[in-house]
């Protein structure tokens, strides 16, 4: 994981220093431990280590994480918050996602942990999946779509391709979205 930093930091260095100025210093393991229990989950090893590097971002220079703002402990819990809010109101009551194989076709599900936010559109840890899932999955979780996808088979493997579709010159940052945007789109 300090390698993947690495490399993303020298190019948000070099290539949007607002962005590298954003990232938080690292989360400690009382702030990992109190997520935790909050949530009542254990987080995988992967995520964890990546948090201890930096703790998200400060949400100053705008998104990213493929134009979203990448979540600090507290503001995972708060955006887990929201969820979780709507869920025990009933709000999702009989409506069902359709879900890639190994996902749960809830609409939101209490262990699907958002790391990354951009109106209310996230990329989750799944870590209820089904048994043909992996726990620590990523999936993307749109608050307004029934897809939930797939995304990459745990965290880091997740990461590691995203950093490299960055250094590789697939996102640049856009004035127009305010984050790293995909060079289709940006």
């Amino acid at each position: 994981m300090i390698e993947i930093w690495k490399k993303f930091e020298n190019w948000l260095s070099e290539n949007w220093t607002e962005g590298f100025s954003d990232l938080n210093s690292p989360a400690n393991d009382k702030d990992i431990l109190k997520l935790e229990s909050d949530l009542n989950v254990k987080l995988p090893n992967d995520f964890i280590e990546c948090l201890k590097i930096h703790n998200g971002q400060g949400n100053m220079a705008g998104g990213l994480i493929d134009n979203s703002e990448f979540l600090s402990t507290d503001a995972i819990l708060d955006n887990w918050k929201v969820w979780y809010d709507l869920h025990n109101s009933g709000d999702f009551k009989g409506i069902y996602s359709e879900p890639d194989k190994g996902v749960k076709n809830d609409w939101w599900n209490p262990k699907w942990i958002p790391f990354s936010n951009n109106n209310s559109n996230h990329y989750c840890l799944d870590l209820d999946p089904t048994s043909k899932g992996n726990y620590g999955q990523i999936i993307s979780m749109y608050h307004d779509a029934s897809n939930r996808e797939i995304v990459s088979i745990n965290f880091k493997s997740w990461f590691n391709s995203y950093v490299n579709d960055v250094c590789g010159g697939q996102y640049k940052y856009s004035e127009d979205f305010g984050g790293l945007t995909h060079i289709d789109y940006a």
